[in-house]
């Protein structure tokens, strides 16, 4: 498997982890007392997502560059 395949498929599930985290945290907020540290429950897969998407918007104009042949 090669590398953008497997960035890719980390990436969609990243997106997951991140609309789950963030379901969480509107939940644990909305209590009647709420715990604040589970506001930035959200903040390590947004922040894994940043990395993964610059890295796969980026991919098609690298290979454009390096003079390679999409398939």
């Amino acid at each position: 498997m090669k590398w953008s395949n497997s960035i890719r498929q980390l990436h969609r599930w990243l997106s997951i982890a991140f609309t789950v985290a963030v379901v969480i945290a509107f939940v644990a907020l909305g209590q009647e007392k709420p715990v604040v540290w589970v506001s930035y429950l959200p903040l390590l897969p947004l922040a894994l997502l940043l990395f993964t998407g610059l890295y796969l918007f980026v991919l098609p104009y690298a290979t454009k560059w390096r003079g390679e042949r999409q398939p």
